[in-house]
């Protein structure tokens, strides 16, 4: 990501020590249901934003929480038209306390299935990508956690991690991802900021104001880090 426009800290001020990421990983469990007994968490943020390495650390973190990746219920003709598809097959079940059970989109053959993937109705189950905090599914979620990236600087890693093979796509998903965004913006309702670093990731409080995970949280002077 771009650097941070924070300018530095001088020598006289203390550093504060490193929050780890079970830290952040301990108060997301100790949030109240949000989903049957399921505590969803989701991760977004612009495409490119590295949502899927921090939703597998965080889910490390949570001794192995399941990942949920919304790439594996969009498709080519619905990239964010996948609402009622979550509902039906992932929070139906997982608010009963059942496993849910899901064919992920082949984005190759450009088909789901037909090999089937379960979720189980874990303490905590992450949901990770691009509108996973969006206004239809926010009422079921214990918190939205914002890779804060810009969009520019996202997306042009995005297209340098997929290669010339995807540019097409991108050139077909970026003005989509933009059309959701302004119409659906999640940033402005995220728990918590992430920001990578050299250390690992920074968690700050997030435009919502609301008091998620405080003791993971860093003050916003740039030093701690969750790892």
């Amino acid at each position: 990501m771009a650097p941070d426009p924070r300018s530095p800290r001088s020598p006289q001020t203390p550093r504060t020590s490193p929050t780890r990421l079970p830290a952040l990983a301990s108060a997301l469990r100790g949030l109240p249901p949000s989903c049957g007994p399921v505590r969803l968490v989701a991760v977004d943020g612009h495409a490119g934003s590295g949502k899927s390495t921090f939703a597998r650390r965080l889910a490390e973190a949570l001794g192995g929480a399941p990942i949920l990746r919304l790439d594996d219920i969009a498709s080519h003709d619905q990239l964010f038209g996948w609402t009622e598809r979550l509902r039906r097959q992932i929070l139906a079940p997982l608010s009963r306390g059942e496993t849910a059970r899901y064919a992920p989109y082949d984005w190759t053959e450009r088909r789901f299935g037909p090999a089937e993937r379960t979720l189980p109705p874990a303490p905590v189950v992450i949901v990770e990508g691009v509108g996973a905090g969006r206004r239809a599914l926010r009422g079921h979620l214990a918190a939205v956690l914002w890779m804060d990236v810009p969009r520019a600087a996202a997306w042009q890693r995005g297209r340098r991690r997929d290669g010339a093979v995807q540019r097409d796509f991108w050139d077909g998903w970026e003005p989509a991802e933009l059309r959701h965004f302004t119409d659906d913006p999640s940033r402005p309702f995220a728990d918590l900021l992430v920001r990578q670093c050299p250390e690992g990731y920074e968690v700050l409080r997030g435009p919502s104001g609301a008091p998620v995970g405080t003791q993971a949280v860093t003050q916003g002077d740039g030093s701690s880090a969750v790892r």
